[in-house]
């Protein structure tokens, strides 16, 4: 399965999405990320937690969601979007017939303060996602009806720390 996960920025939850669905899952999925309004780099906290990790930060980067759209694009067949749509965030849309699901959380690239500050909010939006992610592979989903998967994928959407 392909995933696409979807933010305004592309810089800190979508890229922290497709870090996490491409590890957890790895061998069930793919995960790509992008953005309606790519800011055009990583958030300087997402790459200071990913590093904090071991996590090899090279392949990422923020990028439009246009490059899912093209002709050479890999097909998609599931879209979540993480913005925040409760803080009044414009989420993006993606077109086409992929299953659709919104993760909204608050935007960590958003804290103002120290590294420490912003460490923390990197670290808890980390915590959310890799929930829902643990979720979302705790299903079989490659068997599910559509309904019942796109069900499933609103209460994993409406967990902990939800926007």
């Amino acid at each position: 399965m392909n995933i696409l996960v979807l933010c305004t920025g592309n810089s800190a939850r979508s890229i922290l999405g497709e870090v996490i669905l491409g590890q957890l899952g790895a061998g069930r999925v793919t995960a790509f990320s992008a953005g309606s309004q790519p800011k055009g780099a990583v958030h300087p906290g997402a790459l200071r937690l990913l590093a904090a990790r071991g996590i090899d930060t090279s392949g990422l980067h923020s990028k439009s969601w246009n490059t899912f759209t093209g002709p050479d694009a890999p097909e998609i067949d599931l879209v979540i979007t993480v913005c925040g749509s409760a803080a009044g965030e414009a989420c993006p849309i993606f077109p086409g017939t992929p299953l659709r699901a919104h993760w909204g959380l608050p935007d960590p690239a958003a804290v103002t303060g120290d590294d420490a500050e912003v460490d923390a909010a990197f670290a808890q939006t980390w915590d959310w996602l890799t929930k829902r992610a643990e979720a979302f592979l705790a299903l079989p989903f490659e068997t599910m009806a559509r309904d019942e998967l796109q069900a499933r994928l609103a209460e994993i959407g409406a967990m902990e720390g939800a926007a």
